[in-house]
């Protein structure tokens, strides 16, 4: 199976897979936050806990090529752990995340309380969607499935991922990094300006997950806010077929193509 990345130590060695479609030197930001994702569930704790909050600050365009992975335990308690996770490129910083975990401890909840149930067709139902051949590589990863909008529609639209690659070659891609992988595509499934005419890159991703996520497909329902002054938001709620478990949230900067 293809990677994203190869792990070289503490380096994550970038393939050309992890370009996205802004610039193909440039990696799609679901490939540097699934490999945050990676990093957080990796780091031991004392007790079991599970990702519940990665906010994940992209603080330069990210290249295709290694990124060394520097990760710090910034509160280790009996019911949380905070870690601070960046990424650095020839020793320049340009991913910074704060992760918040939690631990895992089953609770008998009243009844009828808990995440909404999922009231959407399943992917099966949903309509093919093709968002690599303009050279999105990172994109071509997914098999896509769009029940309600689709890519390249103004406006919300609720799309089913399943990515077919690998994250970290020889590691196994939990139900976080697809979450990871799949939230950062909030600013397109629920784009509301024209590809051709403007640009809307996201300058942060932030995710909050009341679950671990299950099975192979992700859906995200999405859409986005414009400002008047060259600012957005992308949101999105995330579900699988149990239903849906989180929510993901990116900042927008909006500017026209020259």
């Amino acid at each position: 199976m293809e990677a994203i990345f190869h792990l070289d130590g503490d380096v994550a060695v970038a393939s050309g897979l992890a370009a996205g479609p802004w610039d193909p030197s440039m990696q799609h930001g679901g490939a540097p936050s699934s490999l945050i994702a990676w990093a957080a569930e990796r780091a031991a704790c004392d007790t079991p806990m599970r990702v519940s909050r990665l906010t994940i600050d992209l603080l330069r365009p990210v290249p295709v090529a290694p990124l060394q992975i520097a990760t710090e335990v910034v509160r280790q308690g009996r019911k949380i752990q905070v870690l601070a996770i960046r990424l650095l490129a020839g020793g320049v910083e340009v991913v910074r995340a704060s992760v918040l975990k939690v631990r895992r401890l089953p609770v008998d909840l009243p009844a009828g309380l808990g995440s909404p149930a999922l009231a959407l067709a399943g992917p099966e139902a949903g309509a093919p969607q093709m968002i690599g051949a303009g050279g999105n590589a990172f994109g071509a990863g997914f098999d896509i499935r769009a029940v309600e909008g689709a890519f390249g529609h103004s406006g919300p639209g609720k799309i089913w991922f399943r990515l077919n690659r690998e994250i970290v070659a020889g590691e196994p891609v939990s139900g976080v990094m697809r979450a990871a992988a799949t939230a950062d595509f909030s600013n397109g499934v629920g784009a509301v300006l024209d590809f051709n005419r403007w640009t809307y890159i996201n300058g942060d991703l932030t995710i909050s997950l009341t679950r671990d996520p299950v099975g192979e497909w992700i859906l995200l329902d999405a859409e986005t806010w414009l400002g008047p002054d060259g600012g957005g938001l992308a949101a999105g709620r995330l579900a699988d077929r149990d239903g849906y478990f989180g929510r993901a949230v990116q900042t927008l900067v909006i500017e026209p193509r020259a």
